[in-house]
């Protein structure tokens, strides 16, 4: 599957606090969302302000669509929501595979 983001500007959702960018999956336009708690808890925005998410989402962009094409890769290029938990249980995977080398 080939996955590319073009690069805009992310939507802000105020209903669910969250941001909403573009990914192309093989030709198909596909929605990626991620909340403002993700990007509050993992990425440093340092509120659920639309101003705070846009910033946090610019200053770690490679990482958040890099989490994006892992997802959409696994489940065949549907939209996908990219949830605080997401982020937490692939840190603590990473944190126990650095230890066991």
């Amino acid at each position: 599957m080939i996955i590319t983001f073009p690069s805009q500007t992310p939507v802000y959702q105020g209903d669910v606090p969250s941001l909403t960018f573009a990914a192309v999956a093989d030709g198909e336009h596909v929605e990626c969302t991620i909340s403002a708690e993700a990007l509050e808890d993992h990425f440093g925005a340092a509120s659920w302000r639309e101003e705070d998410l846009q910033q946090a989402f610019e200053s770690h962009r490679s990482s958040i669509e890099g989490a994006a094409e892992h997802v959409l890769s696994r489940v065949g290029g549907t939209s996908v929501m990219l949830r605080s938990g997401f982020f937490r249980f692939r840190e603590a995977r990473a944190q126990t595979s650095s230890t066991r080398t």
